[in-house]
């Protein structure tokens, strides 16, 4: 499932392509995602022109002159930039045409979203629950160390739990856990300040680092261009059971922890 650098990564190949250009046609071919595309996408869009294109979480918001149009790549959506003229895959299911340009909706699994929505972003109900930006200033030590306290979940769970803190997804919270020597299965609410610091400026590097790389292709994920991501290839200990670990030479764990695969070193992390 695409994650938050997946989508920062495909937000910033879109956006200056898309930014400040009207919508010419919308073309739907299949509505049946997650929720269905709404019926009124092809007479509300087109004239319409995208101001801003904006990452919440996992969710890329597409503002167009006080409306927003919310997608979400689900488990195997992408987003990419293309032409006229470009063969037509299985699952391209949306079109968003800009003149010579496409915006093309690629999802074989049918789990994403595309929504229209006659409002704020931040009010939508997908949108509205979810918690903290790991990238914003105001996630670090101290406030990872305060909303932590009296959980009894595994530190990892606490890192996936979208209510808490959004899009860090299940390979970068293993590699976050292990740049800050934490086992996985530690009691979220057992960490010291000093640790929980550690943890956040883990968190940070790890996702920006995985933006550098482009984000990790593991099954389907393709950037704006249509390019695959490179992080996996560089990762500490997701995906790694078996092999020596790249610091110490100790080889890398495996257990499944809230039905996610979790991988970690039981030298390196304690």
């Amino acid at each position: 499932m695409p994650e938050l650098p997946e989508v920062e990564t495909t937000r910033r190949g879109i956006a200056p392509h898309l930014e400040g250009q009207a919508i010419s046609r919308v073309v739907v071919r299949d509505k049946r995602l997650r929720l269905p595309v709404p019926d009124s996408l092809g007479e509300e869009l087109p004239g319409r022109r995208i101001q801003s294109v904006e990452r919440r979480g996992k969710y890329l918001l597409l503002h167009a002159e006080g409306k927003v149009l919310l997608v979400h790549l689900g488990m195997s959506g992408s987003l990419r930039i293309s032409t006229p003229d470009e063969a037509l895959r299985k699952h391209d299911h949306v079109d968003l045409e800009f003149g010579d340009r496409i915006l093309r909706y690629h999802d074989p699994r049918r789990f994403g979203v595309v929504d229209w929505w006659p409002g704020r972003g931040e009010d939508h109900p997908l949108i509205a629950p979810l918690g903290i930006e790991p990238l914003s200033a105001d996630f670090d030590g101290a406030w990872l160390h305060r909303a932590t306290r009296g959980r009894k979940a595994a530190v990892k769970l606490v890192l996936m739990d979208a209510h808490t803190v959004v899009g860090v997804g299940n390979i970068y919270a293993s590699e976050s856990l292990f740049r800050a020597g934490i086992r996985p299965t530690t009691p979220a609410g057992s960490l010291s300040a000093t640790r929980c610091e550690k943890l956040a400026q883990a968190v940070q590097a790890t996702l920006a680092e995985a933006i550098a790389a482009g984000g990790s292709t593991l099954r389907d994920y393709v950037n704006g261009e249509g390019n695959p991501g490179y992080f996996q290839l560089a990762a500490y200990v997701y995906g790694r059971e078996g092999e020596p670990c790249r610091v110490c030479g100790t080889p890398i764990r495996h257990r499944v922890l809230g039905q996610r695969a979790t991988y970690w070193c039981p030298h390196c992390q304690h």
